[in-house]
């Protein structure tokens, strides 16, 4: 999937893993999407907040997150098992316009088709940059989440191999089968909806298994 940046779609951590407000982007990258927005139903009644949108070269909208439940910190060898990780409990959807392999808009190249594969990796990376081994320098950390973003997206290339279940999930209240695998940093799941989009989703001390999703009603709201 091409986009300005194989970058997740979220905010960026801040040293010692606290987020950082300024970065996260307004409501309007959102309301200039042409595909509808997922997010959990209303069985979930938690906190909501925007993250990023993700752009093609020309400035489409093709990707964004929304989170749920508490924001993540960066999750280490030192707080894994402790106050710190018992108390958050998040999910992040992702949602991806279903595109085919299409022209840029200045026809001068092609812009991958997206997939399941495309919500699966976005996942897969989101949940990888609130992952931060404990005993690793600040240096080798680039290093480090290289190898594992070439990792995650392996494995979104490749849905039917062993590493990945069928888990069946309501989408705007229709059972719909999710590839779903788990890690030692969270889960990740990927399927399609009937909205011409594509859902991924991470998470971690929430239980996919409860999940739902649904159109977002009024994004604006989340703002």
């Amino acid at each position: 999937m091409e986009t300005t940046s194989r970058a997740v779609a979220q905010t960026p951590a801040a040293e010692g893993g606290q987020q950082v407000p300024s970065a996260r982007r307004t409501v309007d990258g959102y309301l200039r999407a042409p595909f509808p927005w997922y997010g959990l139903d209303e069985a979930f009644t938690g906190p909501r907040w925007l993250m990023q949108v993700g752009t093609t070269a020309d400035g489409a909208v093709e990707h964004g997150s929304i989170g749920h439940g508490d924001e993540p910190t960066v999750r280490n060898e030192h707080a894994a098992g402790g106050d710190q990780d018992s108390k958050e409990k998040f999910a992040v959807v992702v949602t991806v316009a279903a595109n085919p392999s299409r022209r840029t808009a200045d026809g001068t190249g092609l812009l991958e088709a997206t997939s399941v594969s495309s919500a699966a990796w976005l996942a897969g990376v989101g949940l990888l940059s609130f992952t931060w081994p404990g005993h690793m320098d600040h240096t080798l950390r680039d290093d480090w989440l290289e190898q594992q973003t070439e990792t995650a997206w392996v494995l979104a290339d490749d849905l039917e191999g062993d590493d990945w279940s069928t888990l069946s999930l309501p989408v705007d209240g229709v059972p719909t089968a999710f590839h779903y695998r788990e890690s030692e940093f969270g889960w990740v799941l990927a399927g399609s909806t009937s909205s011409g989009v594509h859902v991924g989703a991470y998470g971690r001390g929430m239980s996919a298994y409860g999940l739902g999703f649904a159109v977002v009603k009024d994004i604006a709201a989340y703002a």
